[in-house]
């Protein structure tokens, strides 16, 4: 009987250096290949000048992102717009020393306000547009929200003439938005400030403030008065960075959608 001899299995280390050699210049010569054949298809006509040569090599040498690299863009900045009232036209309500002599322009206060707002929300990473009153550029403007800042009289009227004014057009697109703005800066303004809301006193002038009719309507606006410049002027005067952080808070809240209670859009008074 003719015995039958078993083939023992050869292990990967009993390989020959020789065929192991061959092995890596096989994959080495395929490697060059597939890269050439790269480069080739890559070299169209329109590609012929050496910078499209190095451009190519540098996309298909450079590592791509893959399914989990998050690629990150910057986010474009808000735009909003700051009315110094009556800045570039008037001087508003003027008050007077004892001598009869300006002693201080409700537009200087204004203007000093409005920068202070412009500059907190600058440092925020919002673009901020300071207005002029009649300014060409709120024809059409177009903001996340547009503020105009004013003052009131100088005359002693009653004991009740202090405190702060808020209000935004009785025409608005968006009567939610327009609200929560308002809300926002009454809440906000109040807290900072301790000044009272002088609901009552609101006016036709400002229900019917003129750039509420000029911008974009799909800017969110609102016109603020912070405050009387006979019983408020200590804190209007002397606390001016407080009463700016007072509007920017209000802004803010608005732009972050923060919680506030609705005030109403209020409605004038004859």
């Amino acid at each position: 009987m003719e015995s039958t001899k078993q083939n023992k299995p050869v292990s990967p280390s009993s390989s020959s250096p020789r065929k192991l050699r061959g092995v890596k210049a096989f994959s080495t010569t395929l490697g060059v290949a597939i890269l050439l054949a790269t480069l080739f298809t890559a070299w169209t006509p329109n590609s012929l000048f050496a910078s499209n040569l190095q451009e190519k090599l540098r996309l298909i040498l450079t590592p791509q992102a893959g399914p989990n690299t998050f690629i990150t863009t910057p986010q474009p900045q808000l735009r909003i717009g700051i009315v110094a009232g009556h800045n570039g036209n008037d001087s508003g309500t003027v008050c007077l020393d004892d001598s009869g002599q300006v002693d201080l322009t409700e537009a200087e206060l204004n203007l000093e306000i409005a920068e202070l707002v412009q500059k907190s929300l600058e440092t925020q990473g919002f673009q901020v547009d300071l207005l002029n009153e009649f300014d060409t550029r709120l024809n059409g403007y177009r903001a996340v929200a547009l503020v105009s800042i004013h003052n009131d009289s100088c005359t002693y009227v009653n004991d009740e003439a202090t405190g702060f004014k808020v209000a935004s057009s009785l025409d608005t697109r968006d009567v939610n938005r327009a609200q929560r703005l308002t809300a926002c800066l009454v809440d906000r303004y109040q807290r900072i400030t301790g000044l009272t809301f002088h609901a009552t006193s609101i006016t036709r002038d400002m229900t019917e403030y003129h750039a509420f009719s000029e911008i974009d309507p799909n800017t969110i606006t609102a016109i603020i008065e912070t405050g009387f410049l006979n019983l408020d002027r200590d804190i209007l005067t002397n606390e001016t960075e407080r009463v700016a952080d007072g509007v920017t808070q209000g802004i803010m809240c608005f732009i972050n959608n923060e919680n506030v209670i609705p005030t109403p859009i209020a409605t004038f008074v004859p």
